[in-house]
């Protein structure tokens, strides 16, 4: 079965496209990501990577926050100069503009967070092959950007790769919140505190790196489902 926006391989269990977002069974497509010129985007990407190396040097390292608490101040800056991205591999150069759109979204500065948000999912997309952490990188970016229905099919994919999986699980919560689907997003979060003690236990290494994160979205998860105020 293949995606009818992007052509994108895709199971035939699934409700949208883990690459565009779209939604399948259906000949329309949803939300700003459908409309991008994935094909020019290597072009688009190499013409700025001078412009990003100047700015992109304040935010470096993993301990973002993302879906357990988008928006949770700012990141630290880089001590050293801002680095030449033209020179990373596609995996830091994607992780950096991850970061920075993260950063800038804390910041409150949404011009520069969505300039640099359509250049990390096009960074995404450039990618060989996509592992989990990736993914919900990906999904983190769409709830940035407001598409739900895009984080929600990385949050699919991400369970049919590891069903008990943490990410996946924290970002249907999201997701669903961002569509008004309050029910679903209470289940997730129940699911999310169900498997939580199993799934860190099992130490795996995106774990480690998002390990702030999981910690809030575990308090936020909590207050979901027991009915009290986040914070109080």
């Amino acid at each position: 079965m293949s995606c009818q926006a992007c052509g994108t391989a895709v199971s035939a269990t699934a409700r949208f496209c883990h690459k565009c977002g779209a939604r399948l069974g259906n000949s329309q497509t949803t939300g700003w990501r459908s409309g991008l010129p994935w094909g020019v985007a290597g072009a688009a990407l190499g013409a700025l990577l001078t412009v990003l190396a100047l700015r992109l040097g304040s935010s470096s390292g993993s301990g973002i926050r993302d879906a357990g608490e988008v928006g949770d101040g700012p990141l630290p800056a880089a001590r050293n100069s801002p680095p030449d991205i033209s020179q990373m591999s596609p995996e830091e150069r994607a992780t950096r503009l991850y970061n920075r759109v993260m950063t800038l979204h804390s910041q409150g500065k949404a011009d520069s967070a969505a300039f640099f948000l359509a250049m990390a999912l096009q960074a995404y997309a450039m990618l060989p092959a996509l592992d989990v952490d990736a993914r919900y990188h990906i999904g983190v970016l769409d709830l940035a950007g407001g598409h739900a229905p895009a984080a929600l099919a990385q949050a699919d994919t991400i369970q049919r790769m590891v069903p008990s999986h943490l990410f996946g699980l924290m970002l249907r919560a999201r997701g669903f919140e961002l569509e008004g689907d309050a029910a679903r997003a209470r289940r997730a979060y129940q699911d999310f505190l169900k498997n939580e003690a199993a799934e860190r236990a099992r130490k795996r290494p995106e774990y480690d790196d998002h390990a702030e994160n999981l910690d809030s979205f575990h308090q936020q998860a909590t207050a979901a489902t027991t009915g009290t105020k986040r914070g109080g």
